[in-house]
């Protein structure tokens, strides 16, 4: 809802008493009023990042402590993998074989060989999109079925090649080695991918602060999937994924975190989340607004905002950005998020309030318009009549309906913008109690 702040200057409405209590007179005055928006909402982090296991292994080092601060790239944690390493072995040994040459392919078994090879990616690629789709973590999520989407068009590529000159040979038109090659290659993307993945999960063992931040063991999400590992029989994968991204899940999910004694020795699952780094060099906040003021809510617009935390102490804010699609309101209705860049706060005694932490409920006072040196009355003054705004103007002891126009909507005053001037005098309490030539005093 909207409420104003207004500071009068000049001529204010003044509430004057007459014979009945129930009613009273004042006047129009002039003064600056700000129409504010509530809205609910949440401090933000710049980012929140989830370091977890890549594979299942076991914890050698841990290079940080709760609470540290942390520089982007930073070495954090070492895994152990037994696993990991082996499946990078074999991944080495099987692609080391094709590039020898790939003379297993019979001459005679060309049509054979090459069904058996779409079948068995085939499954793998299937099994590979089932294993992403049980990430939790949509980012994540997101990156492994895109490598599997690469490799198999990597596949599809070498396999349609290999399958023409099979046809071929078939009619006469080329010769069993083109034939043999193109099959070889084939089978050489599988490898050289499994091999890039089983590679890329090794190197993941070694954590990596992604941006700089501040440390906590744990995470804010239990959530775990997948790993690299799991797609490894999916012959999938450019080979391209970082590093980071088997351990990184990026913007935190929802749900508690693991068992943050894990340390040094303690044995992990693939998936296990291990830290977190929470980057609190700028501070946001995610601020809910209905769907009937958000149509005023725009970039730029001043905010004051209030702590659940720190009672008595305002932090300022500017909005950055509204969402366009909505959300449903945590109140049942409908609402649009608004995105606040948060800065730092004060107490009313001129103290500085502490930093916010993500996560900490807050109310932002929006100041979505204003208005300085204008006609003002009680909104009190203001009733609704046939569809209409109106007011009760006092002429000659006796009350007239009259019809305002209203700009700058607040609790307290309300701006109009035609139909009265300031100084004009208009019954400004118990305006339900007034009928038209009634006398007023």
């Amino acid at each position: 809802m909207a409420i104003a702040v207004i500071a009068l200057v000049g001529l204010t409405a003044a509430s004057c008493g007459g014979g009945n209590n129930d009613v009273g007179v004042g006047a129009a005055g002039r003064g600056d009023v700000v129409e504010v928006v509530d809205a609910p909402g949440t401090v933000t982090a710049k980012s929140v990042a989830t370091l977890s296991a890549p594979a299942d292994g076991t914890v050698v080092a841990l290079a940080v402590k709760p609470g540290d601060k942390v520089a982007a790239g930073q070495v954090l944690a070492i895994i152990d993998s037994p696993s990991a390493q082996s499946r990078l072995e074999d991944a080495r040994a099987a692609l080391d074989s094709l590039r020898g040459g790939g003379g297993s392919i019979g001459r005679t078994n060309l049509v054979s060989t090459q069904n058996k090879t779409d079948q068995a990616a085939a499954k793998a690629f299937a099994a590979a999109r089932d294993a992403a789709n049980r990430i939790t973590d949509p980012t994540l999520r997101s990156a492994f079925l895109a490598q599997v989407d690469a490799a198999e068009k990597a596949y599809q590529e070498a396999a349609a090649s290999a399958r023409a000159l099979v046809t071929s040979v078939q009619k006469g038109l080329a010769g069993v080695g083109q034939a043999m090659s193109a099959l070889t290659a084939a089978q050489r993307t599988q490898a050289q991918a499994a091999y890039e993945l089983a590679k890329s999960t090794v190197d993941a063992l070694t954590l990596r602060a992604p941006s700089a931040g501040v440390v906590q063991l744990g995470g804010p999400s239990a959530a775990s999937g997948p790993n690299l590992n799991d797609l490894l029989s999916a012959a999938g994968g450019s080979g391209s994924v970082p590093t980071s991204v088997p351990q990184t899940s990026g913007q935190s999910g929802q749900g508690p975190g693991i068992d943050p004694a894990i340390g040094v020795g303690g044995r992990v699952s693939a998936g296990t989340t291990l830290l977190t780094v929470v980057d609190t060099s700028e501070l946001g906040l995610l601020a809910e607004v209905d769907e009937t003021d958000i149509l005023l809510v725009q970039p730029g617009i001043t905010a004051s905002v209030e702590l659940d935390a720190a009672p008595g102490a305002h932090y300022d804010a500017t909005v950055g950005s509204t969402d366009v699609l909505p959300s449903t309101s945590a109140r049942g209705g409908v609402s649009y998020r608004a995105r606040l860049k948060l800065a730092g706060g004060k107490y009313d005694d001129g103290r500085d309030a502490p930093a916010p932490r993500p996560g900490m409920n807050a109310v932002a006072h929006l100041q979505v318009r204003s208005v300085r040196d204008a006609v003002t009355v009680p909104a009190a003054a203001v009733f609704n009549s046939g569809g209409k705004d109106s007011v009760w103007l006092v002429r000659d002891g006796k009350a007239v309906q009259a019809p305002v126009r209203l700009g700058v909507t607040g609790q307290d005053q309300v701006q109009v913008l035609s139909g009265l001037g300031a100084g004009d005098r208009l019954v400004v309490r118990g305006t339900d109690k007034v009928t038209a030539g009634m006398k007023v005093p």
